[in-house]
């Protein structure tokens, strides 16, 4: 009976992590470029579900290609895709 008590607090919170690490977390963000101005608003797929986060994780992706990140503007769900779909256009999910 110890043991299993035992193994059961151990692998409880284990199980925890493995469901939080699953959940799919988004951002919608502004990001510019310079010579000439650029604009966009976006929304990417993040690995956590705050904003210092994905201002971390976003950052260096919008680097890559130039981009320089102005703001996280939130973070959420996939309930919040498809109200940000249209107006993120060809940013939705792209970096």
């Amino acid at each position: 009976m110890t043991r299993l008590t035992l193994v059961a607090v151990l692998l409880i919170p284990l199980l925890a992590l493995g469901t939080a690490a699953d959940a799919q977390c988004y951002a919608d963000y502004k990001a510019k470029r310079d010579k000439p101005l650029r604009l966009h608003y976006g929304v990417a797929q993040v690995s956590a579900c705050n904003k210092k986060a994905a201002r971390a994780e976003l950052a260096p992706r919008l680097a890559q290609q130039k981009w320089k990140l102005l703001n996280v503007i939130s973070t959420f769900g996939p309930e919040g895709l498809k109200e940000r779909k249209s107006s993120a256009g060809e940013y939705f999910l792209r970096f």
